[in-house]
């Protein structure tokens, strides 16, 4: 039964490409016996409960191959019917052309973009590690497993799964395992051709343990992956690779190609294919022999889960708490912050980079799985969660698994997907951070945290030109209007101290990615913001009647258009400032609160905000103007700056004057 089920994953998966017109066959086809012998042997999963908290997690970082997972998930239980496989890359399908998280049952992360799926893989074993340091004691090992990957050549060209592998190594992450499909192909051709290293020395340089599988000579030798999986598993100080050399599109006559990396095969190609293989079933079906032996795993996997019930329930006896918090920690609940008095108590003029950090100090407190921190800058963005005389929150390491905060390194792109790995297991309320200039060394995975619909929360300081002496390479002036054009990620720029706690208290609910854009300069306290906030944007000072112009602002601009009121009022001029922290909730409200804020029969408007203006034609309308950035930023202090580029209580007045004579 084991070589027919490896037939059965390979032609499964050639078949659905085939009818596609479209998809990657060679990968599933060289992988196959390494899936069969994971899935079939060692996968810890129930597939009717595909959510068990213990459960093994098995990323498909090439995702491209993603015919494999679904040919494993349909044989293994979780759901698909072979009408799904049938449907493979059809609009509405469960099978689209790259595993989609949330979208089919058993699928664990998105991937497809390549290196991130590994990058997620290291977030799920930090969760594992830094859970079972948590809640586990003496006979109850209440968190307890692994995390598998299948990473290809493209995955480890890409830089990031360096800057993560990086990362699990120092950080002794033992009970992850990566099998990397070693087939010397990509798009173009053989790797020789861009990818020459020695991979193994690279695992070795970066203190993983380094297996090493001969699938070329052995093709299907189940016997050979299985004993280096359990190899693998033994080595619990670091994490393992298991370099498995594969023949790409293997039992195909373009095996070894680059011709079936992204191609179907061709009707007579895959006719060649099935008679080498032996395999005499009609399309799309699988003997019942095969059904029979793969579910024996399935059911394994549940007999484990109800060992694992028992052992909770007495767990919960011996430590009430833990439990209680364990629980709540894996639902993802949370306290309602919102009642927190004093989250919105602020007096003196602070930086939002400096208020953020003293509301994690309150929410970390109040909410014990909050995780997160930052990119080798927690010193200047101020994320790091600093320890009471009642708390101590410890940093995340070998030595202490159970501390909160995170040390990511120079390494920004893989510690946004790191973090989305986290948040994905379960457990945690993660957070990473770093400035807002490097949002761009991010933006993959954060783009990923968007179409996932997972509420991760980045901090991102020293927002704009108030940067100053860095000069323009640190100066963010496109990055606001970069993010908010993705779909499903909010993105609050607070004014205040307290349009920084609802921007923390609504980035913590919700099933949305958040970016917190934070000041490194100081910004005043104002008496009319608070949790209108929430609303993403809403009537800060107003004036008697109906208003003459609409100053309309973010961040530390909203204190130009509240000096420039004052200074219109002088003048008889009646004008409303409206803090406008959040476009995305904003837009979420009411057409009727919307028009309660920005009426539309007020047509004189002023749009200030430092970054670049693109955002603003919605607001400012036809006969608004904008102050922003259409240039890059300079060198020098940040007051002479904002001068420079007009952003004075001054260039306001005269803009408001303009738009009202238009």
């Amino acid at each position: 039964m084991k070589q027919t089920t490896i037939n059965a994953i390979r032609i499964l998966s050639a078949e659905a490409i085939q009818k596609a017109n479209s998809g990657h066959p060679g990968l599933p086809l060289g992988s196959a016996p390494i899936a069969y012998t994971l899935w079939q042997n060692f996968l810890k999963f129930n597939n009717k409960d595909p959510k068990w908290d213990d459960r093994d997690r098995f990323v498909l970082s090439a995702g491209h191959g993603s015919m494999l997972n679904y040919s494993l998930l349909y044989l293994y239980g979780f759901g698909l019917k072979i009408e799904d496989l049938e449907n493979f890359r059809q609009l509405g399908s469960k099978t689209p052309g790259h595993p989609e998280y949330g979208h089919t049952v058993g699928i664990e992360t998105t991937t497809g973009p390549l290196g991130q799926g590994i990058a997620n893989a290291v977030g799920m074993a930090v969760a594992e590690a830094h859970l079972a340091a948590k809640y586990n004691r003496p006979g109850f090992p209440v968190v307890d497993h692994y995390t598998y990957a299948l990473v290809g050549d493209g995955c480890l060209e890409e830089g990031i799964s360096y800057e993560a592998c990086s990362f699990a190594g120092t950080h002794a992450l033992g009970k992850l395992i990566v099998f990397y499909d070693d087939n010397d192909i990509t798009i173009e051709g053989n790797t020789d051709i861009t990818f020459k290293e020695d991979v193994a020395a690279r695992f070795r340089a970066q203190n993983w343990q380094v297996l090493k599988v001969d699938l070329v000579a052995n093709p299907d030798n189940v016997t050979m992956i299985a004993n280096a999986i359990r190899k693998a598993q033994k080595e619990t100080s670091k994490p393992s690779v298991i370099i498995c050399k594969t023949k790409i599109g293997y039992g195909t006559p373009l095996e070894g190609s680059h011709k079936c990396h992204g191609s179907p095969l061709g009707a007579e190609n895959l006719q060649k294919t099935k008679e080498k293989l032996g395999w005499t079933w009609d399309p799309f079906v699988v003997p019942e022999e095969v059904l029979k032996h793969t579910r024996t795993a399935g059911r394994r996997g549940a007999k484990k889960e109800r060992a694992w019930k028992a052992m909770f329930a007495e767990y919960e006896k011996q430590y009430p708490e833990l439990a209680a918090e364990y629980k709540s920690a894996m639902k993802g609940e949370l306290p309602d912050l919102t009642k927190v008095e004093s989250l919105f108590q602020w007096e003196k003029p602070m930086a939002t980079r400096q208020t953020s950090q003293a509301v994690l100090q309150q929410i970390a407190a109040r909410v014990p799985s909050l995780m997160g921190g930052s990119a080798d800058l927690a010193p200047s963005n101020l994320s790091d969660m600093k320890n009471t005389e009642t708390v101590t929150y410890g940093d995340f390491g070998p030595e202490n698994y159970a501390g909160r905060n995170m040390h990511f390194g120079i390494r920004e792109h893989a510690m946004a997907a790191i973090t989305n790995g986290m948040q994905l297991h379960g457990g945690i309320h993660a957070y990473c951070a770093t400035f807002f200039i490097f949002s761009d060394y991010c933006k993959h995975a954060m783009r990923l945290s968007a179409l996932m619909n997972i509420p991760v929360v980045y901090i991102l300081t020293h927002d704009s030109i108030g940067v100053g002496e860095d000069g323009p390479t640190h100066e963010p002036v496109e990055q606001l209007i970069a993010l908010r054009s993705i779909p499903n990620m909010k993105v609050y720029r607070p004014a205040d101290g307290k349009e920084t706690a609802a921007a923390w208290i609504s980035a913590l609910t919700g099933k949305a990615p958040t970016a917190l854009v934070l000041t490194r300069q100081n910004l005043p306290q104002y008496e009319g913001s608070g949790l209108e906030a929430l609303k993403g944007g809403y009537v800060l000072e107003d004036c008697a009647g109906k208003p003459d112009v609409l100053l309309i602002g973010t961040g530390s601009e909203v204190e130009l258009c509240v000096k420039a009121k004052a200074a219109l009022a002088k003048e008889g001029i009646k004008a409303r400032v409206v803090s406008m922290p959040c476009f995305e909730e904003f837009e979420k409200q009411s057409a009727r609160y919307r028009e309660s804020v920005i009426p539309a029969s007020v047509k004189a408007r002023v749009c200030v905000e430092a970054g670049s203006p693109y955002s603003w034609y919605k607001y400012a309308g036809d006969k608004g103007e904008i102050v922003a950035m259409t240039t890059f930023g300079a060198s020098g202090p940040a007051p002479k700056l904002f001068e420079k580029f007009g952003f004075t209580v001054e260039n306001v007045v005269e803009k408001a004057k303009l738009s009202l004579k238009k």
